[in-house]
């Protein structure tokens, strides 16, 4: 708390006694003697009385009753007394708001003293009473004080505003303290100008769209020079500020990273990653071939081996951090593989996270430095730290081709120790290299055999049984070690089951005659006396392909296996790219975007590294959409989260079959009490349709996602003739045509096999009879049955929700398709996305939880009552704001204005009137999604002309670009 930290700083004007003496007393009638205390006419009883006070306010006592008494305390010349009362102030006045005003000319007073410190103290306390009632009363004493002759008193008056600003935006805004605080910028001062930076990066992270902290040339040439003669945290808020700046071309990045570059070499970590931060994003737009690209890639390591040389806690965040570095730029610490080797007296979370680092650094240059090191660590006692030893001594294998044959022979000795857990864990890591190198490493087979009565655990026993299975003719007695696996079937994990059923298979087809009897055991065991129906289906299928198909069933249970990929934990690119925008902070030691643990009003933005250019060519903020009358985004958006990020533990979602079969309920109530999605509804307009539903259904507090219930009646004919009213507006000529269906986009692939162990989703969404649907396409291309799928979305701007669960019936089995119609409803909890209709899914199968995102098309929101009345039209198209409107262009468009309107009507978008005029179609339509949130538009359509022209009106232009790009495809296809 403020109030504590001014406490311990108030230190240094008591005296040297100390001040434990207040902490001590425990009278009855405390509150009363106090109180005459207070209005004593020494000084000096005063002053022991006020710290009486605090002492008692710090333990937690209840002192809030002596309130008039210790403000009136205030009126002193003694510094020491102020600062008291004043912390006083700050914990009180929020519980005693009417007594606070009191206080009001004291500050208005001390803002003029003489005294720079009692000043910046006024301005600082003014800004920590959160009362409502006094703020304005604050604004003249605040702005005499963000143009005061001391720079202390500046800088102290800049973090005030954003103290404000929090507590009521809308006055900070009308009395000009932003542009004050903007100015603020190019002040002499460096501390001044750290401060102004700091309270401008606050506020605009509660408002991502304000655009606050207008970054030019000019401007960051200011920050780069009050960098040099910052405090350490001053020079934080700049270099934060600075990693938000998107430089023009490879010049400005070059001359940037050239002043940044020697914060690198500051004693505060914090310093030094944001530096990190700043030169990861810039560099991103350097040419690889430039020099200085080479010698920054040399500067950056130096500063990293250093930070692991800090206390523990501070080397595991410096490794968290180091991980995202290796991972988008391995070659900055390839040559700095010994700082990774772990101490003897490195705490378990340190030992693991170095771990991880050695394997992503691992080359054919420094295996057998890394070898020697992961041999020597699984003899170490830690059983967690031993075991990630050994499975990295497998990566190894996988990752560097040329050092197998020394990581299989390093396991062998570490097999021959003869320590459980180091054998189980090696047998599984053997399994993969044996999927990686096929017919290679075969030999070891044998000693991995005489381990087989050691292993207990799960994971183990599947590795060893699908060994044997697998490699079932070089193994004489095959059939007896699987056997002895059979006896205790129904006590072995689902793992272990499944397994061993498709390993007896594999040996039945390499040596039919020798164990037809085994085969039938097993079949027999997973059919007839299993509950599992994984397990049941899996010995089924099997069970049918030998009976009907031997041939066939070779080819399918022998097949050829894909090799297995060498780094399968990797953080996904376009998940990367935002966590290194995020260098320095939580996102970056959680390894998830802010969006996935920052809960509260303040929208999240996602940020992106700036694409490279060649020297002179200008780049767009990466946060800029589409250029009006641009396409269309075609590529997979945004981030993709990894698992357990956004969207929770799936693997307990409840399964159970829905409670109705027939389809959703219509999307009702979706007209936004009081506030829509994004700002602003025409409830005014449209008439008091809706009831709000009490309460906030999951959406953001800053949205005000509190659910109406829309207008019970729809309309009697989608196709109603448009006829007068309006005659002196709009030229009517004849009605519109009959709709035709709806647009429905071509399916695209969304999850590619390769992201998702086999598993390939493809996908499309389709609005049928009021009904969102998402249709997808489930292939599987790998090699094992699944089942148990599942599906979530996470919060988006809309939210779309799977109004059941996923219906796969049946298991999909290797090489097959299926079709699946997933019921969308508009009632899942809200939170703006970028882009808006961003839409980011989890699927959830028998082998793991997958995530991808896709973009829906905004037609699917639009609803079949968005028909609205023209004399509310022409209202609501003059109340919108000139600033609300967008224009964009339609190109190479070749249907006449009667067809386009006939098209639209089949997506929901109605035409109001059509007017002709110089031989130009202008129609008039509207647009209701399903939230409430109205689009009004006009549609120019030139006989001969391909180009349309199209204006866009609505309360939350935000949606504008999307529904203009809806327009396009339905016209266009």
């Amino acid at each position: 708390m403020e109030w504590a930290n001014q406490l311990c700083e108030n230190r240094q004007f008591g005296s040297k006694m100390t001040d434990s003496k207040y902490f001590t007393t425990t009278k009855k009638g405390e509150i009363f003697e106090l109180k005459a205390e207070l209005n004593s006419d020494k000084k000096e009883k005063k002053k022991e009385a006020v710290k009486k006070v605090i002492a008692s306010m710090t333990v937690g006592k209840d002192v809030s009753a002596l309130f008039p008494d210790v403000v009136n305390c205030m009126q002193t010349d003694n510094l020491e007394l102020k600062k008291l009362v004043y912390l006083y102030l700050m914990n009180y006045a929020k519980s005693q708001p009417d007594m606070a005003i009191m206080a009001v000319n004291t500050f208005v007073k001390d803002c003029e003293d003489a005294n720079p410190l009692i000043r910046a103290l006024a301005v600082r306390t003014m800004g920590c009473i959160r009362v409502d009632k006094i703020t304005e009363y604050l604004c003249e004493p605040l702005r005499k004080c963000l143009k005061d002759e001391d720079p202390y008193v500046r800088k102290t008056a800049a973090v005030c505003v954003a103290k404000l600003h929090d507590i009521n935006a809308q006055l900070v805004e009308d009395q000009g303290f932003l542009d004050t605080l903007k100015d603020l910028i190019s002040d002499s001062n460096p501390m001044v100008v750290a401060n102004a930076v700091a309270a401008l990066s606050e506020i605009a992270e509660s408002h991502p769209n304000s655009n606050l902290l207008d970054l030019n040339p000019q401007s960051i040439n200011k920050l780069l020079t009050a960098l040099n003669e910052c405090t350490e945290w001053g020079q934080i808020f700049i270099l934060d500020c600075l990693a938000n700046y998107t430089p023009r071309d490879d010049r400005e990045s070059q001359s940037i990273c050239e002043r940044v570059t020697p914060r690198l070499s500051h004693a505060n970590s914090a310093v030094v990653l944001s530096a990190v931060k700043v030169l990861m994003k810039f560099m991103e737009m350097l040419p690889k071939d430039l020099d200085y690209y080479g010698t920054l890639l040399k500067k950056l390591a130096p500063p990293l081996v250093t930070l692991l040389s800090a206390e523990p806690e501070l080397q595991y965040v410096a490794l968290r951090n180091i991980n995202l570095i290796v991972q988008k730029r391995p070659e900055i610490l390839k040559h700095e593989m010994k700082v990774f080797f772990v101490k003897y007296n490195d705490p378990i979370y340190v030992k693991l996270e170095k771990l991880d680092i050695m394997i992503r650094l691992a080359s054919q240059a420094n295996i057998a430095q890394v070898l020697a090191e992961l041999k020597e660590y699984a003899t170490e006692v830690d059983v967690d730290f031993v075991r990630k030893a050994v499975r990295a001594i497998g990566r190894c294998a996988i990752k560097v081709e040329q050092s197998a044959e020394r990581c299989v022979s390093t396991l062998l000795d570490l097999i021959q120790t003869k320590v459980n857990y180091v054998v189980q864990e090696a047998i599984v890591v053997i399994k993969d290299i044996f999927r990686k190198y096929p017919n290679k490493y075969e030999s070891v087979i044998a000693t991995l055999c005489e381990n087989l009565d050691s292993l207990d655990e799960p994971e183990a026993r599947a590795a060893m049984i699908w060994i044997v299975g697998e490699y079932a003719e070089r193994i004489d007695n095959a059939d007896e070690l699987l056997e002895s696996f059979l006896e205790g079937f129904h006590d072995e994990s689902t793992q272990v089951q499944l397994q061993l059923l498709t390993a007896i298979v594999k040996l039945f087809l390499k040596k039919p005659t020798e164990t037809q009897e085994l085969v039938q055991q097993v079949l027999s065991l997973a059919t007839q006396d299993s509950d599992n129906p994984d397990l049941r289906d899996r010995g089924y299928i099997y069970w049918r392909l030998l009976s009907t198909d031997p041939v066939a069933a070779k080819e399918v249970v022998l097949a050829e296996k894909p090799l297995i990929s060498e780094e399968t934990d990797l953080i996904e690119p376009t998940l990367l790219e935002e966590l290194i925008c995020h260098i320095g902070t939580l996102a970056s030691v959680y390894h998830k975007p802010p969006s996935a643990f920052v809960e509260g009003s303040r929208g999240v933005m996602h940020k992106r590294l700036p694409a490279r250019t060649g020297s002179g060519e200008s780049t767009e903020s990466p946060d800029v959409g589409t250029a009006a009358g641009g396409s269309a985004p075609e590529a997979a958006p945004s981030i993709i989260p990894s698992q357990g990020d956004l969207l929770g533990d799936l693997l307990n979602l409840d399964m159970a079959p829905p409670t109705t079969t027939g389809p959703p309920p219509p999307n009702t109530g979706m007209q936004m009490g009081g506030m829509d999605l994004l700002g602003g509804g025409l409830d005014s307009l449209m008439g008091d349709e809706s009831e709000p539903l009490g309460g906030d259904i999951g959406g953001s507090p800053a949205m005000g996602a509190g659910f109406g219930a829309a207008p019970a009646v729809m309309p009697a004919s989608l196709n109603a003739p448009v006829g007068g009213g309006l005659g002196d507006l709009f030229d009517l000529g004849g009605g519109v045509g009959m709709p035709m269906g709806a647009y429905i986009p071509p399916k695209t692939v969304w999850l590619p096999a390769m992201k998702a162990k086999g598993l390939e989703i493809s996908g499309t969404f389709a609005r049928r009879a009021g009904v969102i649907q998402m249709e997808l396409i489930l292939t599987n291309k790998a090699m094992s049955v699944m089942t148990d799928f599942a599906i979530q979305f996470n919060r988006n701007s809309f939210g779309l929700a799977p109004a059941g669960p996923l219906q796969v019936l049946t298991p999909l089995g290797p090489n097959q398709t299926i079709e699946v119609s997933l019921p969308l409803s508009t009632v899942g909890p809200v939170m703006k996305m970028d882009p808006l209709n961003n839409l980011q899914v989890a699927v959830k199968n028998n082998i793991d939880v997958f995530y991808f995102s896709c973009q829906y098309p905004i037609s699917m929101l639009f609803v079949e009552d968005g028909k609205m009345e023209r004399q509310v039209f022409l209202a609501t198209w003059k109340d919108i704001p000139n600033d609300n409107e967008s224009q964009f262009q339609i190109k190479d468009c070749h249907l006449n204005s009667d067809a386009a309107s006939s098209k639209l009507q089949g997506s929901n978008i109605f035409t109001i009137a059509k007017r002709t005029v110089e031989g130009q179609d202008m129609l008039y339509m509207s647009i209701k999604l399903s939230n409430g949130i109205w689009v009004l538009a006009e549609l120019r359509v030139q006989a001969g002309n391909p180009n349309y022209t199209i204006s866009l009106k609505c309360r939350a232009p935000e949606v504008s670009q999307c529904v203009f790009q809806c327009y396009e495809a339905v016209l266009k296809n």
